[in-house]
């Protein structure tokens, strides 16, 4: 269910930005937004519960992912299997994207008012049951589809609420020092999820057609009881949200106070350059993966080809994300992401030159394990720029945004390779790729030259202290690791 803010790579799906720290000012209608120029710092609990925090943030985000694979890859094929036309089950996949676009925002102003955790175990409760009431429909014989639509839309809205209510929780009980290496294992354990859980998903709905989404289930249930056992109220220090006497009433108040987080990214050239890089290189890679698709099926191959590239592809993306701290090491997240942006145009235009699908498949895994580095540094760096009662809706807008670029570039690949050919639109994206290292290379550089510690500072800023001294730095012994794994 969490969004690490994760460039996503090939499906497109959704992922994670967890967040923290600059106070910006509102100026505009709706409640103040606060401001203050240092980073806020985790440490409500001592540190030994900051470690078995993230243990259980990492099991829970880790389990809810395989489930979410597990199932998604079979509720098409159930769909199909039902006697349910591929328009019906577009159509469903249609109505729960919408369905998550509109609630993660609404989900994300209680979330930073202080109900994080309370959202993240009600929904995970709620998406449990909405995929147990699956499990015994598809059990007991014939599937209504208003039963199964009226289900999945259901788990949908929930999974949307627990997304936007997670973002931010890293921020929220991890040491500054801390913040790539914590989020390069969750996203590891996410991308491990994306190569395990399609598998897994196949195997049980041999066996059984309704034990995809029995494990979907337990999945939600484990999340949370994950979230329920972490000692952090995963609250942001009073010092860091606005006054409650602030809170607005009124309909264009709230609207305001949903809006928050695009108002903190239109102000913030950093951020802006996060949503354009995140959301462009979300959709090229899509629009790549379908056009790759597209030029297979058309030299007459079978899936197996189309299995080896997603295998070869999200094998590279689990050791990019595990080796993320050590490649992006100190480094500014604006010199990461120039590096990386350059370095992403050699292979996608080899695309257009394959000819089987071990090169397409080795071509993307050298983009799928270059994208991991960058994200993880423009994580760490979100983290510091966005502050703790605004992570939630800075959140959901930079995953809203490349989300809805993602989704569109299937379509948009699709019309490019009919009209023009495969090897033609291969071309064009890796063109795109290269203008977006040319943006990058001269937007990036003003965020280069501050330290990687250091928070952007607003003309209107004041200071805020420091709400609780630094716990000392985790070790990577103090995070579960991956399965696949080496010790860091």
């Amino acid at each position: 269910m969490a969004w690490h803010g994760t460039v996503s790579g090939i499906p497109g799906r959704r992922r994670a930005l967890r967040l923290s720290a600059l106070l910006l000012r509102e100026t505009g209608p709706g409640p103040p937004l606060m401001t203050g120029t240092v980073p806020a710092v985790a440490a409500a609990a001592p540190l030994p519960h900051v470690r078995r925090d993230l243990r259980l943030f990492w099991w829970a985000g880790s389990c809810d992912a395989l489930g979410s694979q597990t199932s998604g890859l079979v509720l098409p094929l159930l769909l199909l299997t039902l006697g349910r036309s591929p328009a019906e089950v577009g159509a469903l996949a249609g109505l729960s994207a919408v369905a998550t676009l509109l609630l993660g925002p609404l989900a994300a102003v209680p979330a930073d008012r202080g109900a994080r955790k309370q959202l993240m175990v009600g929904s995970a409760l709620v998406s449990a049951a909405a995929m147990a009431g699956v499990t015994v429909a598809v059990a007991a014989g014939p599937v209504p589809l208003a039963v199964l639509i009226a289900a999945v839309l259901v788990e949908r809205c929930a999974t949307s609420c627990y997304e936007a209510a997670a973002l931010g929780t890293v921020a929220l009980v991890c040491p500054p020092a801390e913040y790539r290496r914590v989020l390069s294992r969750l996203q590891a354990g996410e991308r491990g999820a994306l190569v395990l859980g399609p598998a897994l998903g196949g195997l049980l709905f041999q066996a059984e057609r309704w034990l995809p989404f029995l494990a979907d289930a337990l999945s939600y249930a484990i999340a949370a009881g994950c979230i329920v056992a972490m000692r952090s109220r995963l609250v942001p220090h009073p010092a860091q949200r606005p006054p409650t006497d602030t809170v607005r009433r009124g309909v264009r108040s709230r609207a305001a106070e949903a809006g928050a987080g695009l108002t903190l990214i239109r102000r913030e050239p950093f951020l802006r350059l996060a949503l354009l890089w995140i959301s462009a290189v979300n959709a090229l890679l899509v629009a790549l993966y379908y056009t790759t698709v597209f030029a297979l099926q058309r030299d007459g191959r079978g899936a197996a080809p189309l299995g080896l590239v997603l295998a070869l592809a999200g094998a590279a993306g689990l050791v990019g994300a595990l080796a993320a701290p050590r490649i992006a090491g100190r480094r500014s997240a604006g010199r990461v992401l120039v590096t990386v942006s350059w370095l992403m145009v050699p292979p996608a235009a080899a695309l257009p030159m394959a000819r089987d699908a071990w090169h397409f498949g080795v071509l993307f895994g050298l983009l799928c394990l270059l994208t991991p580095v960058a994200t993880v540094a423009l994580q760490a760096r979100i983290i510091q720029v966005v502050p703790p009662g605004l992570q939630a809706r800075t959140g959901t807008v930079l995953a809203t945004v490349s989300g809805a670029a993602a989704a569109l570039a299937p379509a948009l690949a699709g019309l490019s390779a009919d009209r023009a050919g495969a090897a033609a639109t291969l071309t064009g994206c890796a063109a795109l790729l290269a203008v977006l290292a040319l943006h990058t290379t001269f937007v990036a550089p003003a965020d280069s030259r501050r330290g990687a510690s250091e928070p952007v500072r607003h003309p209107d800023s004041e200071p805020v202290p420091r709400v609780a001294p630094e716990p000392s730095p985790l070790t990577a012994s103090d995070l579960p690791p991956h399965p696949d794994s080496e010790p860091v």
